[in-house]
Protein backbone atom coordinates (compact mmCIF):
# COMPACT_ATOMS: atom_id res chain seq x y z
CA UNK A 1 0.00 0.00 0.00
CA UNK A 2 1.37 3.39 -0.95
CA UNK A 3 1.74 6.15 1.68
CA UNK A 4 -0.84 8.89 1.77
CA UNK A 5 0.04 11.34 -0.99
CA UNK A 6 -0.95 14.98 -0.83
CA UNK A 7 -2.40 15.93 -4.20
CA UNK A 8 -3.38 19.51 -4.99
CA UNK A 9 -7.00 20.19 -5.90
CA UNK A 10 -7.44 20.48 -9.64
CA UNK A 11 -10.53 21.14 -11.73
CA UNK A 12 -13.87 20.43 -10.01
CA UNK A 13 -15.15 16.89 -10.49
CA UNK A 14 -18.90 16.40 -10.45
CA UNK A 15 -19.97 13.76 -7.91
CA UNK A 16 -22.52 12.17 -10.24
CA UNK A 17 -24.15 9.16 -8.56
CA UNK A 18 -21.21 8.45 -6.22
CA UNK A 19 -22.07 8.81 -2.51
CA UNK A 20 -20.37 8.06 0.78
CA UNK A 21 -21.80 6.51 3.92
CA UNK A 22 -20.34 7.41 7.31
CA UNK A 23 -16.98 5.57 7.53
CA UNK A 24 -17.04 5.11 11.31
CA UNK A 25 -19.39 3.18 13.60
CA UNK A 26 -20.08 6.04 15.99
CA UNK A 27 -22.41 9.02 16.26
CA UNK A 28 -21.05 12.22 14.66
CA UNK A 29 -21.05 14.59 16.45
CA UNK A 30 -21.24 12.96 19.86
CA UNK A 31 -19.26 9.76 20.22
CA UNK A 32 -16.94 10.99 17.43
CA UNK A 33 -16.33 14.41 15.90
CA UNK A 34 -14.61 15.88 12.85
CA UNK A 35 -11.31 17.34 14.02
CA UNK A 36 -9.99 18.45 10.63
CA UNK A 37 -11.49 19.02 7.20
CA UNK A 38 -9.63 19.09 3.89
CA UNK A 39 -7.38 22.13 3.45
CA UNK A 40 -8.84 24.32 0.70
CA UNK A 41 -6.29 27.14 0.96
CA UNK A 42 -3.91 26.90 -2.03
CA UNK A 43 -1.21 28.87 -0.19
CA UNK A 44 0.81 28.21 2.96
CA UNK A 45 -2.17 28.79 5.27
CA UNK A 46 -5.07 26.44 6.00
CA UNK A 47 -8.83 26.75 5.65
CA UNK A 48 -11.68 24.27 5.47
CA UNK A 49 -14.49 24.51 2.90
CA UNK A 50 -16.28 27.16 4.98
CA UNK A 51 -13.08 29.27 5.11
CA UNK A 52 -12.71 28.48 8.82
CA UNK A 53 -9.35 27.24 10.19
CA UNK A 54 -10.47 23.71 11.11
CA UNK A 55 -7.71 22.14 9.03
CA UNK A 56 -3.94 22.43 8.59
CA UNK A 57 -1.68 23.18 5.66
CA UNK A 58 -1.82 20.41 3.05
CA UNK A 59 -4.37 18.27 4.88
CA UNK A 60 -5.86 16.00 2.23
CA UNK A 61 -8.88 14.41 3.89
CA UNK A 62 -11.41 14.37 6.71
CA UNK A 63 -10.41 13.34 10.25
CA UNK A 64 -13.08 11.50 12.26
CA UNK A 65 -11.68 11.71 15.80
CA UNK A 66 -12.40 9.85 19.02
CA UNK A 67 -12.54 11.90 22.23
CA UNK A 68 -9.88 9.90 24.11
CA UNK A 69 -7.54 6.96 23.80
CA UNK A 70 -9.81 5.15 26.28
CA UNK A 71 -12.58 5.36 23.67
CA UNK A 72 -10.18 3.93 21.09
CA UNK A 73 -9.32 1.01 23.35
CA UNK A 74 -12.99 0.04 23.56
CA UNK A 75 -12.94 -0.47 19.80
CA UNK A 76 -14.70 1.68 17.21
CA UNK A 77 -15.15 0.13 13.77
CA UNK A 78 -14.04 1.67 10.50
CA UNK A 79 -16.62 1.00 7.76
CA UNK A 80 -16.40 0.99 3.98
CA UNK A 81 -17.90 4.28 2.85
CA UNK A 82 -18.98 2.89 -0.54
CA UNK A 83 -18.99 -0.46 -2.40
CA UNK A 84 -15.81 -1.39 -4.19
CA UNK A 85 -12.72 -3.58 -4.32
CA UNK A 86 -9.85 -3.40 -1.83
CA UNK A 87 -6.78 -2.25 -3.77
CA UNK A 88 -4.18 -2.43 -1.00
CA UNK A 89 -3.79 -3.07 2.73
CA UNK A 90 -1.12 -2.33 5.33
CA UNK A 91 -1.08 -3.56 8.95
CA UNK A 92 1.51 -4.16 11.68
CA UNK A 93 2.43 -0.58 12.64
CA UNK A 94 2.29 0.31 16.33
CA UNK A 95 -0.43 2.53 17.81
CA UNK A 96 1.87 5.22 19.19
CA UNK A 97 1.23 8.95 19.02
CA UNK A 98 3.97 10.87 17.23
CA UNK A 99 4.37 13.21 20.21
CA UNK A 100 5.29 10.31 22.52
CA UNK A 101 8.99 9.84 23.38
CA UNK A 102 9.18 6.34 21.85
CA UNK A 103 7.31 7.17 18.64
CA UNK A 104 8.60 5.27 15.59
CA UNK A 105 9.90 6.81 12.38
CA UNK A 106 6.92 6.72 9.99
CA UNK A 107 8.44 8.51 6.99
CA UNK A 108 6.94 6.99 3.85
CA UNK A 109 4.24 5.31 5.96
CA UNK A 110 2.43 8.38 7.30
CA UNK A 111 -0.98 6.78 6.70
CA UNK A 112 -0.15 4.08 9.25
CA UNK A 113 -2.23 0.93 9.12
CA UNK A 114 -4.93 1.29 6.51
CA UNK A 115 -6.25 0.44 3.08
CA UNK A 116 -7.43 1.76 -0.25
CA UNK A 117 -10.72 0.88 -1.95
CA UNK A 118 -11.34 1.37 -5.67
CA UNK A 119 -14.88 2.32 -6.69
CA UNK A 120 -16.60 2.66 -10.05
CA UNK A 121 -16.18 5.84 -12.07
CA UNK A 122 -12.56 6.45 -11.10
CA UNK A 123 -13.37 7.07 -7.42
CA UNK A 124 -11.10 5.87 -4.63
CA UNK A 125 -11.18 6.08 -0.83
CA UNK A 126 -8.27 5.68 1.57
CA UNK A 127 -8.54 4.87 5.29
CA UNK A 128 -5.60 5.76 7.56
CA UNK A 129 -4.36 5.44 11.18
CA UNK A 130 -6.18 2.19 11.91
CA UNK A 131 -5.39 0.00 14.93
CA UNK A 132 -2.62 -2.56 14.67
CA UNK A 133 -3.92 -6.05 13.96
CA UNK A 134 -7.49 -4.88 13.41
CA UNK A 135 -7.77 -4.96 9.60
CA UNK A 136 -10.39 -7.48 8.47
CA UNK A 137 -10.13 -7.30 4.68
CA UNK A 138 -7.54 -8.32 2.08
CA UNK A 139 -6.42 -6.99 -1.28
CA UNK A 140 -8.78 -7.97 -4.08
CA UNK A 141 -11.75 -8.43 -1.76
CA UNK A 142 -15.11 -6.92 -2.80
CA UNK A 143 -16.83 -4.93 -0.04
CA UNK A 144 -20.27 -3.37 0.33
CA UNK A 145 -20.92 0.01 1.88
CA UNK A 146 -20.87 -0.48 5.64
CA UNK A 147 -18.54 -3.51 5.59
CA UNK A 148 -16.34 -3.47 8.74
CA UNK A 149 -12.74 -2.86 7.69
CA UNK A 150 -11.03 -2.69 11.09
CA UNK A 151 -10.80 -0.31 14.05
CA UNK A 152 -9.86 3.33 14.56
CA UNK A 153 -6.30 3.49 15.86
CA UNK A 154 -3.26 5.66 16.49
CA UNK A 155 -0.78 4.43 13.89
CA UNK A 156 1.25 6.51 11.47
CA UNK A 157 1.65 10.28 11.50
CA UNK A 158 -0.91 11.25 14.13
CA UNK A 159 -1.12 12.51 17.70
CA UNK A 160 -4.72 11.52 18.47
CA UNK A 161 -6.92 8.49 17.68
CA UNK A 162 -8.86 9.05 14.48
CA UNK A 163 -9.71 7.84 11.01
CA UNK A 164 -8.34 9.93 8.17
CA UNK A 165 -10.58 9.44 5.13
CA UNK A 166 -9.19 10.62 1.81
CA UNK A 167 -11.37 10.70 -1.32
CA UNK A 168 -9.96 10.84 -4.84
CA UNK A 169 -11.33 10.76 -8.38
CA UNK A 170 -8.92 9.89 -11.16
CA UNK A 171 -6.06 10.68 -8.77
CA UNK A 172 -7.37 14.12 -7.76
CA UNK A 173 -8.12 14.81 -4.08
CA UNK A 174 -11.82 15.62 -3.62
CA UNK A 175 -13.43 17.30 -0.61
CA UNK A 176 -16.53 15.18 0.19
CA UNK A 177 -18.21 18.24 1.71
CA UNK A 178 -17.78 20.23 -1.51
CA UNK A 179 -16.91 17.91 -4.41
CA UNK A 180 -17.66 20.48 -7.11
CA UNK A 181 -15.70 23.31 -5.45
CA UNK A 182 -18.74 25.56 -5.12
CA UNK A 183 -18.63 26.46 -1.42
CA UNK A 184 -18.06 30.17 -0.84
CA UNK A 185 -17.38 30.69 2.87
CA UNK A 186 -21.06 30.48 3.78
CA UNK A 187 -23.48 27.65 4.50
CA UNK A 188 -22.60 24.16 3.35
CA UNK A 189 -22.48 23.26 -0.34
CA UNK A 190 -25.57 22.16 -2.24
CA UNK A 191 -24.42 18.63 -3.06
CA UNK A 192 -21.90 16.98 -0.72
CA UNK A 193 -20.99 13.34 -1.30
CA UNK A 194 -22.50 12.11 1.98
CA UNK A 195 -25.54 9.86 1.58
CA UNK A 196 -26.99 11.28 4.81
CA UNK A 197 -26.60 14.86 6.10
CA UNK A 198 -23.39 15.45 8.03
CA UNK A 199 -23.55 18.90 9.58
CA UNK A 200 -20.49 21.12 9.81
CA UNK A 201 -19.25 21.68 13.38
CA UNK A 202 -16.87 24.66 13.75
CA UNK A 203 -15.57 23.36 17.10
CA UNK A 204 -17.11 22.15 20.32
CA UNK A 205 -16.82 20.42 23.67
CA UNK A 206 -15.40 16.91 23.88
CA UNK A 207 -15.69 16.02 27.55
CA UNK A 208 -15.81 17.33 31.10
CA UNK A 209 -15.62 16.08 34.65
CA UNK A 210 -14.94 16.77 38.30
CA UNK A 211 -11.60 16.22 40.03
CA UNK A 212 -9.87 17.02 43.32
CA UNK A 213 -7.12 18.94 41.48
CA UNK A 214 -6.36 20.17 37.97
CA UNK A 215 -5.59 17.11 35.81
CA UNK A 216 -2.68 16.87 33.40
CA UNK A 217 -3.19 17.28 29.66
CA UNK A 218 -2.07 13.68 28.93
CA UNK A 219 -4.59 12.42 31.49
CA UNK A 220 -7.40 14.38 29.85
CA UNK A 221 -6.53 13.07 26.39
CA UNK A 222 -6.25 9.52 27.72
CA UNK A 223 -9.74 9.68 29.23
CA UNK A 224 -10.24 10.48 32.90
CA UNK A 225 -12.63 8.19 34.79
CA UNK A 226 -15.80 9.94 35.97
CA UNK A 227 -15.24 9.15 39.65
CA UNK A 228 -17.12 10.91 42.42
CA UNK A 229 -15.43 13.02 45.10
CA UNK A 230 -15.67 12.73 48.86
CA UNK A 231 -16.89 15.61 51.01
CA UNK A 232 -13.34 16.06 52.31
CA UNK A 233 -11.74 16.46 48.88
CA UNK A 234 -9.09 19.23 49.10
CA UNK A 235 -10.61 21.06 46.12
CA UNK A 236 -13.56 20.94 43.76
CA UNK A 237 -12.38 21.27 40.14
CA UNK A 238 -14.33 21.25 36.89
CA UNK A 239 -12.22 20.46 33.79
CA UNK A 240 -13.41 20.78 30.18
CA UNK A 241 -11.86 19.32 27.03
CA UNK A 242 -12.66 21.10 23.74
CA UNK A 243 -11.64 21.22 20.07
CA UNK A 244 -11.50 23.71 17.23
CA UNK A 245 -11.39 26.78 19.46
CA UNK A 246 -10.36 30.12 18.03
CA UNK A 247 -8.64 33.07 19.62
CA UNK A 248 -11.27 35.21 21.34
CA UNK A 249 -13.77 32.42 22.03
CA UNK A 250 -15.50 32.57 25.43
CA UNK A 251 -15.62 29.48 27.65
CA UNK A 252 -18.13 29.95 30.46
CA UNK A 253 -17.73 27.43 33.33
CA UNK A 254 -19.96 27.03 36.38
CA UNK A 255 -20.00 24.68 39.35
CA UNK A 256 -23.32 24.62 41.21
CA UNK A 257 -23.84 22.75 44.47
CA UNK A 258 -26.75 22.09 46.80
CA UNK A 259 -26.32 25.59 48.31
CA UNK A 260 -26.06 27.39 44.94
CA UNK A 261 -23.18 28.54 42.75
CA UNK A 262 -19.79 27.38 44.08
CA UNK A 263 -17.71 29.11 41.40
CA UNK A 264 -18.42 30.69 38.02
CA UNK A 265 -15.95 32.07 35.52
CA UNK A 266 -15.75 33.12 31.88
CA UNK A 267 -12.40 32.38 30.26
CA UNK A 268 -11.41 34.22 27.08
CA UNK A 269 -9.35 31.75 25.02
CA UNK A 270 -6.15 33.45 23.92
CA UNK A 271 -5.22 31.36 20.87
CA UNK A 272 -6.56 29.10 18.13
CA UNK A 273 -5.92 25.41 18.88
CA UNK A 274 -6.87 21.99 17.53
CA UNK A 275 -7.59 20.70 21.04
CA UNK A 276 -7.08 21.99 24.57
CA UNK A 277 -8.58 21.94 28.06
CA UNK A 278 -9.25 24.43 30.83
CA UNK A 279 -10.37 24.11 34.43
CA UNK A 280 -11.80 26.14 37.28
CA UNK A 281 -12.02 25.18 40.94
CA UNK A 282 -12.27 26.13 44.57
CA UNK A 283 -10.33 24.90 47.58
CA UNK A 284 -12.09 23.41 50.58
CA UNK A 285 -12.42 26.03 53.34
CA UNK A 286 -15.02 24.46 55.62
CA UNK A 287 -14.54 21.06 57.29
CA UNK A 288 -16.55 19.43 54.48
CA UNK A 289 -18.34 20.18 51.25
CA UNK A 290 -22.11 20.27 51.55
CA UNK A 291 -23.80 16.94 50.88
CA UNK A 292 -25.90 16.67 47.74
CA UNK A 293 -25.79 17.06 43.98
CA UNK A 294 -23.08 19.07 42.20
CA UNK A 295 -23.41 20.12 38.58
CA UNK A 296 -20.78 21.45 36.22
CA UNK A 297 -21.74 23.31 33.06
CA UNK A 298 -19.62 24.51 30.16
CA UNK A 299 -20.69 26.81 27.34
CA UNK A 300 -18.37 27.61 24.43
CA UNK A 301 -19.26 30.79 22.53
CA UNK A 302 -17.88 32.44 19.42
CA UNK A 303 -18.81 36.03 18.63
CA UNK A 304 -21.75 35.68 21.01
CA UNK A 305 -23.11 32.50 19.40
CA UNK A 306 -23.07 29.21 21.33
CA UNK A 307 -21.17 26.43 19.54
CA UNK A 308 -21.08 23.90 22.36
CA UNK A 309 -22.67 23.08 25.72
CA UNK A 310 -21.96 20.27 28.15
CA UNK A 311 -23.20 19.36 31.64
CA UNK A 312 -21.82 16.85 34.12
CA UNK A 313 -23.02 16.00 37.62
CA UNK A 314 -22.15 13.97 40.69
CA UNK A 315 -23.47 13.26 44.19
CA UNK A 316 -21.54 13.92 47.39
CA UNK A 317 -22.94 11.86 50.27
Amino acid sequence: MKPLVLVALMAPASAGAFTLDLPVDCVVPGQCFIQNYQDRDPGPGAADYTCAPLSYDGHSGTDFALPTTAAMQKGVAVLAAAPGVVAGVRDGMEDLAQNSPDAPDVRGRECGNGLVIDHEGGWQTQYCHMAKGSLRVRSGQSVAAGTPLGLIGLSGQTEFPHLHLAVRRNGVEIDPFDPDGEAACGPGPVAPLWSAPLAYAPGGLIGAGFAADVPSWPAVRAGLPQAGLTRTAPALVLWVHYFGNRQGDDLHLTITGPDGVVIEETLVLDRTQAQAFRAIGKRLRAPQWAAGRYEGTAVLKRAGATIGTLTVSMEMD
